[in-house]
């Protein structure tokens, strides 16, 4: 049974590893380099700093999937917004591991006092992802049209939205930290 949980240093060689292979063969992606252990640990430690959640799945001491939501913006006025990143090893598709992996992103971002969550879904191609983020009520808000370029070809964006918790009907309680 697979186990979600926080990330753990440890667990950053695996997630490298995981990425790369969406980076260099993939389109969900728009990065074309491959980023190398240190760049994914800064990464991942400016996810934690904000008070936000980065995950990973685990099955059989294995990491196989991973998930984080990162300011959709670094200027202020959106620090109530985030943006999703979910990648799970490239034979782990079409199991519900990615839908129980949004799900726990959602409500770990509901609780760091996030209201809405923005997925930008590389690659209108790209039915997995998009069929994942509408499985857990993401909405379509549009499509921005052969704006990449990557593996020979112009991709496009499809922008995504989900609200949570008390959305926009009250002002936040407590400032994120940055």
């Amino acid at each position: 049974m697979p186990l979600i949980r926080p990330s753990q240093d440890e667990d950053i060689r695996a997630i490298t590893v995981i990425y790369a292979h969406h980076v260099l063969h993939g389109t969900g992606s728009f990065e074309t380099e491959a980023p190398s252990i240190a760049d994914m640990t800064a990464r991942r430690a400016d996810v934690l700093s904000k008070g936000l959640p980065y995950l990973v799945v685990e099955q059989d001491r294995e990491i196989i999937g991973f998930a984080y939501g990162n300011w959709f913006k670094p200027r202020p006025a959106y620090r109530y917004s985030v943006e999703d990143s979910i990648y799970l090893a490239a034979n782990l598709h079409r199991k519900g591991l990615g839908r129980a992996l949004l799900a726990e992103l959602l409500a770990r971002c509901e609780t760091a006092g996030m209201r809405k969550v923005m997925a930008i879904v590389g690659d209108s191609a790209n039915a997995g992802s998009v069929g994942v983020h509408r499985s857990v009520g993401f909405t379509p808000v549009g499509t921005i049209a052969a704006c990449g370029w990557k593996l020979g070809a112009w991709r496009d964006i499809v922008i995504m939205q989900k609200t949570i918790g008390a959305g926009d009907t009250l002002p936040p309680l407590e400032l994120p930290t940055a």
